[in-house]
């Protein structure tokens, strides 16, 4: 499923020979700032870049994740990723995720990708609900939370693998 989303165009994750990811993959996950908030992860190598893809692609197949790569539209470079994790169509909810890579951040990229990705899950899987967690200190993601129309539930009980206090936002359709 790829989703025009003016600027960029939203796709799968990619590793063929027409579009590769997976070095854009691994320069992204090795930023210190990703790194501190995304510790599920480490693409180190290609083959660990390639079964990142393959995980991705695999989500999408068994209803679990929409994942898409957030691309430039005239060259398909890999800008980053936003998707909609925790997907459950029985009970219309999802759960939000965006990152973006390090050189091109605080370019708007995430605000829109996320907004095409909502857009999709409310539109295309009739999502009634998406939240959207993040660790406090990332204070990034809040303003991509308040730009995209959620509204501040406030800090979880449960703290992040960080150790920081998790702030959850949600919207509904």
């Amino acid at each position: 499923m790829e989703i025009n989303a003016g600027t960029y165009y939203l796709r799968q994750l990619r590793a063929d020979r027409h579009i590769d990811d997976r070095r854009v993959l691994m320069e992204a996950f090795a930023d210190p700032t990703h790194r501190k908030y995304v510790l599920n992860y480490r693409l180190r190598t290609l083959d660990e870049a390639t079964e990142y893809v393959a995980l991705r692609a695999a989500q999408w197949a068994g209803d679990e994740r929409c994942s898409w790569a957030i691309a430039e539209p005239t060259s398909g470079r890999l800008l980053g990723e936003v998707g909609l994790r925790e997907l459950n169509l029985d009970a219309a909810y999802a759960e939000a995720t965006i990152w973006v890579h390090p050189a091109e951040r605080g370019k708007g990229i995430a605000t829109t990708a996320l907004n095409a990705a909502l857009r999709f899950g409310f539109g295309g899987l009739g999502l009634a609900e998406v939240s959207y967690r993040y660790e406090e200190s990332n204070t990034a993601s809040a303003v991509v939370a308040e730009r995209c129309g959620f509204t501040l539930i406030g800090p979880e009980a449960e703290r992040a693998a960080t150790g920081e206090r998790l702030i959850r936002w949600h919207r509904t359709s």
